[in-house]
């Protein structure tokens, strides 16, 4: 049985510059076509514009406030939201509040660097 806790997984930075928590992924699990993940942003902060060609990732706000930006169109994004994110389209997501933005991350298949390309130098 896999069973991870938030509080015992070791962060790392994503080539967007995003601070992720892996939960589960075929790292450290039997999962193996999805990953799940934390990330975190602190106030001001702000990811890479950035694509993946082949995976498609759901990110789903869990404390503080942002802005996202998807293939050029842009909207303000809380706790409870749920961003589709499909393969090959462009996104940047900013801190536009006062507290750390915390959400999950669904990848399918799993986060690799390789599959990420970015477009801010």
């Amino acid at each position: 049985m896999d069973v991870r806790n938030l509080a015992e997984v070791p962060a790392f930075t994503t080539k967007d510059g995003s601070e992720i928590r892996e939960l589960l992924a075929h790292r450290n699990s039997v999962i193996r076509r999805q990953s799940l993940a934390e990330a975190r942003l602190a106030p001001g902060a702000s990811t890479q514009e950035h694509y993946h060609p082949r995976t498609e990732e759901i990110y789903y706000i869990t404390a503080g406030q942002g802005r996202i930006r998807i293939d050029g169109e842009e909207r303000e994004v809380r706790p409870g939201d749920a961003i589709a994110i499909p393969p090959g389209c462009r996104h940047k997501l900013w801190n536009t509040g006062s507290e750390t933005l915390r959400l999950l991350c669904c990848c399918a298949p799993p986060y690799e660097h390789e599959d990420t390309v970015m477009v801010e130098p």
